[in-house]
């Protein structure tokens, strides 16, 4: 209500109307400018126009006399005189008409005969040039017939009285009027003409020639006219300094232009004009050039082009008295000199209205200090707002009742804001769904001015399950969802709290429109009414966000167990394969989880710094969990080979076969020998010593067979003395093969049966080559994408029997240890194929680094310590410890962990795993804490761990120790 006593809003318009006042000089002062622009366009345009009519009124009344003149002359006897004498007769009339028109360069008459006579006014460069007499005025040129019809010249000087000074007989003064272009055109046209302007050899001047028939006789009367004042009137009639004028005919040459020197061309030794491009004036070529196709030009208009880095204003008119040479006027005027009037009153104008503006702004700046105060706290709030700042409400204190108002409205909204962020982000980034539940009720609460809440998840058993409250009242448990409740569950809640108070109860759905819980929000009895119906929907369109948030978390954990569920079956799946290694996949994850929590939780010393968050830890369990993947395309009877003849079985017995065929060879060798009448004796003799050989001699393959840590060069000797016997073969050894076994037979000949064949042999099928599966594992094959730096055995498989019964430790061949080896191949392999999320991006490395050395001498990339992270180097230690001690594998006696520990120390020593993470396993005591869980009672005995560190001390100097929290 005190609101409301506070001062209108409409008081501030008085600013406003003095903004719009200098908005509005500033429009005037702008279009006074485009006026007096459009005026000077207008007046220019009207000079430039005036500017053609003078030049041709002037052309006019240069040229008007001297039409008039001959066309009086040719009414004259002088067309028809006969000789020179006549003709000389006439001589004042002539020398009036130079007189009477002073533009008037020569007069003369041509003739039918080709005699000639002409008459000039001698000026300083004429008289120079003629050697003219002192006091000669005038210049006759004469050429005639003499008496014997031949064309003689001569020259004549005359005095201002026209008596003769000098006469001269010029006998090379050659000139036939018939072949100039002013006679052949007056001829042709019997009318008078005109001709283009030219320079005057004699004078230097440009003019152009008058020329008519004569009216009395077969000649021709011509008058040359100079045109070089219309030059002069052309520069005293520019707008401007820089206008720049020029007339030009038909050609575009030059006409008429002020600067002479540039009008005329010597080329050759020849005087001519010059052209409009050579006359080089930029801003009239470009007129002349935009005029031919402009519009404006040909109607007469000014246009407005750019040439020599400025504007003109152009023009191209046509100079009607010189129609006769389609003769033109070209008139370009430069903006800025044209228009320099018009801006030096704009920038006045612009002065008063500065001074004007200052003094408002001054005025309103006063104003503006009492009235706009709170709306510059309400404009800082709103900026704050607009970066996204939400945590700071307006405390605007202010008499104005709009901006009280607006200050309440602003602060409302930015608490709103800064709570739905924080909803919006507990709903995105909150992985735990009991978590984002309180933070959104919390959140909830706020925004609404509640005072507690609830949320129950709906359970597949019917039931609504309490997952989140927010203090109040005490909420039970679970709730029953009665069947008679239909679609409406949160009717359940009304039944918690005082219905008379106000409350939201909601049902959250998800996308399926499947219910997934209900929400209680109780509010405050202060709430207006007014206020709950918009507080519903508002709570409503957010709970649609909440339940979608709940249903992607239910999915997201129900798809996170199902993941690790087909990872720990394909981990079992790969352990049931094989008995040998039954447990591995399991007891190793466990191993490595508990020695990384050591690792991650270490305060000092070489971890003191190492540190993971929840996701890679997340990430490093299924790398764990799939580090032997890949065995589950290794082959069982390389993984399970006790004996170094076993295959798919144990080829022993075939060898002893053979034995048993030379055992009975022996006997019947002793029959045979009695048949022939030997002594019974030595042959019994021979028989028995040939048993006990070949006894001996089959035990000696049996125990090689066996395999073990080590195998004398004595015992391979031996073997190779045992494969040097011979039985004989009667069967056909390519009967009952399989097709990929006979094709190794075939690409050997033969043999005749029966066939002599050694004991033990390495035969060609034997090996089996790589063909098309040839593994890319080299660092230079070019199907290695996968940076693998392996040896590849030459051949994919060596059956042959002594090169497996000369392995000389334990049961493998180089080979068979590929493959073996090769498991983590494909477990790279496969776990690169897989599309990993971001967040589990690194669980194909991590599970693939585990046969890596620091040395950087392991596989399958042979990778350095600088390339192997702490998880790396904890999965190392733990599969490794975990095959030592295993105890559920036939071919091999379990070790106990004092010999365990010694091995690992001797392979720290080595660079082959991480001697600080080895010492950080052993203090922390993790080598008991897996034996009492896994290993057997008998393998738990005493391990000198401080013996164990000393030995890696002394070989690589003081370690940094750990102490975990």
């Amino acid at each position: 209500m005190k609101a409301a006593k506070g001062i209108p809003l409409q008081w501030l318009l008085p600013s406003a109307i003095v903004s719009c006042l200098a908005l509005m000089l500033l429009l005037v002062v702008v279009q006074g400018y485009r006026g007096l622009e459009a005026a000077m366009l207008s007046a220019a345009n009207d000079s430039a126009r005036q500017l053609g009519l003078a030049l041709n009124e002037r052309a006019g009344r240069l040229l008007n006399p001297v039409e008039s003149t001959i066309r009086l002359l040719a009414h004259d006897p002088l067309g028809a005189e006969e000789n020179v004498q006549a003709r000389l007769s006439r001589l004042p009339l002539l020398v009036e008409t130079l007189n009477a028109n002073r533009v008037l360069g020569a007069a003369y008459v041509g003739y039918a005969t080709g005699e000639f006579l002409l008459v000039r006014h001698l000026d300083e460069q004429v008289r120079r040039e003629y050697d003219a007499p002192e006091l000669a005025e005038y210049m006759v040129q004469s050429i005639s017939l003499n008496a014997d019809g031949e064309l003689v010249g001569q020259w004549l000087f005359y005095d201002i009285a026209l008596r003769l000074q000098q006469a001269r007989a010029k006998p090379d003064y050659q000139f036939d009027p018939r072949t100039r272009g002013w006679y052949q055109s007056a001829t042709a046209s019997q009318n008078l003409i005109l001709t283009r302007p030219y320079v005057f050899f004699t004078t230097q001047e440009v003019g152009l020639t008058m020329a008519i028939h004569s009216l009395a006789g077969d000649a021709v009367i011509g008058l040359d006219a100079s045109v070089s004042e219309l030059g002069g009137e052309a520069q005293d009639l520019r707008l401007t300094p820089g206008t720049e004028i020029v007339v030009i005919d038909g050609s575009q040459g030059v006409m008429v232009y002020p600067d002479a020197e540039r009008l005329i061309i010597h080329e050759q030794g020849e005087p001519r004009l010059a052209t409009l491009d050579e006359l080089d004036i930029p801003p009239l070529s470009e007129l002349m050039t935009i005029t031919e196709a402009t519009i404006e030009a040909a109607a007469g208009q000014p246009v407005l082009f750019k040439a020599a880095g400025r504007e003109w204003y152009g023009m191209n008119l046509p100079l009607s008295r010189l129609s006769a040479n389609q003769a033109r006027v070209l008139i370009s005027i430069p903006a800025d000199e044209l228009l320099s009037d018009a801006r030096a009153i704009l920038f006045r104008q612009a002065l008063w209205i500065v001074l004007l503006s200052s003094l408002l702004v001054l005025i309103g700046w006063a104003l503006g200090q009492r009235l706009g105060q709170p709306l510059k706290a309400l404009t800082d709030q709103l900026q704050a707002l607009r970066d996204y700042d939400f945590s700071h409400p307006p405390g605007v204190q202010s008499s104005i009742r709009e901006v009280r108002d607006l200050n309440e409205v602003i602060g409302d909204m930015a608490r709103a804001i800064d709570q739905f962020q924080a909803i919006t982000l507990s709903l995105s980034q909150e992985p735990r769904l009991d978590n984002m539940l309180e933070a959104v009720l919390a959140r909830l609460v706020n925004i609404v001015g509640g005072r507690s809440a609830v949320v129950y998840l709906y359970q597949a058993d019917g039931r609504l399950q309490r997952a989140a409250s927010l203090a109040g009242a005490d909420y039970p448990e679970q709730l029953v969802v009665e069947a008679s409740l239909g679609e409406q569950p949160e009717h359940l809640l009304d039944q918690l709290i005082d219905t008379r108070q106000p409350h939201l109860s909601l049902a959250l759905h998800d996308r399926q429109e499947a219910l997934v819980g209900v929400m209680l929000i109780e509010l405050h009895e202060s709430l207006p009414a007014s206020r709950l119906a918009s507080l519903k929907q508002f709570v409503q369109r957010l709970s649609g966000s909440l339940a979608v948030a709940i249903e992607t978390r239910q999915l997201f954990e129900g798809q996170q167990l199902l993941l690790e569920a087909i990872i720990k079956l394909l981990a079992d799946a790969i352990d049931a394969k094989s008995p040998y290694t039954a447990g591995h996949c399991e007891r190793v994850p466990q191993l490595a989880q508990m020695l990384l929590d050591q690792a991650v939780n270490c305060r000092t010393g070489a971890f003191a710094e190492f540190q993971m968050s929840d996701e890679q830890r997340y990430a490093f369990s299924i790398a764990a969990w799939l580090h032997d993947c890949g065995k589950i395309t290794s082959p069982e009877y390389v993984v399970d080979k006790a004996t170094k003849l076993e295959t798919l079985y144990n080829r022993i017995h075939e060898i002893r076969t053979r034995f048993e065929v030379l055992w009975r060879d022996a006997q019947i060798e002793y029959w045979q020998g009695l048949a022939e009448g030997q002594p019974e004796a030595e042959l019994m003799v021979a028989m028995n010593a040939r048993h006990m050989q070949l006894q001996d001699d089959f035990e000696r393959v049996a125990q090689a067979n066996i395999g073990g840590e080590f195998m004398s060069d004595a015992a391979l000797e031996a073997l190779q003395d045992i494969a040097g016997q011979t039985w004989w073969r009667h069967f056909d050894n390519r009967l009952g093969l399989s097709t990929e076994e006979a094709l190794r037979h075939a690409a050997q000949p033969q043999d005749r049966l029966p066939v002599q064949e050694r004991l033990l042999d390495d035969r060609p099928e034997h090996v089996i080559p790589w063909g098309k599966r040839r593994p890319p594992v080299e660092a230079t094959d070019p199907n290695n994408r996968w940076g693998f730096a392996m040896q590849l055995p030459e051949h994919s498989m060596n059956l042959g029997e002594l090169y497996n019964l000369s392995i000389r430790r334990g049961t493998l061949t180089a080979e068979e240890r590929f493959k073996i080896n090769d498991h983590i191949v494909q477990t790279l392999i496969m776990l690169r194929s897989l599309p990993f999320p971001k967040p589990l991006q690194t669980v194909p490395d991590i599970a693939a680094n585990h046969h890596e050395r620091l040395d950087g001498r392991g596989y399958p990339r042979g990778l350095s310590a600088e390339h192997l992270g702490v998880p790396d180097r904890v999965l190392a230690i733990a599969d490794i410890f975990e095959a030592l001690t295993a105890a559920d594998r036939p071919y091999k006696t379990p070790k106990p962990l004092s010999e365990a520990v010694t091995i690992l120390c001797q392979m720290a020593m080595d660079q082959h795993v991480d001697a600080s993470l080895l010492i950080l396993f052993l203090e922390s005591g993790l080598h008991r804490e897996y034996g009492r869980r896994f290993l057997r009672p008998e393998q738990l005995d005493d391990v000198d761990v401080a013996a164990c560190i000393a030995r890696l001390e002394a070989s690589s100097g003081p370690l940094a120790r750990s102490k975990v929290e």
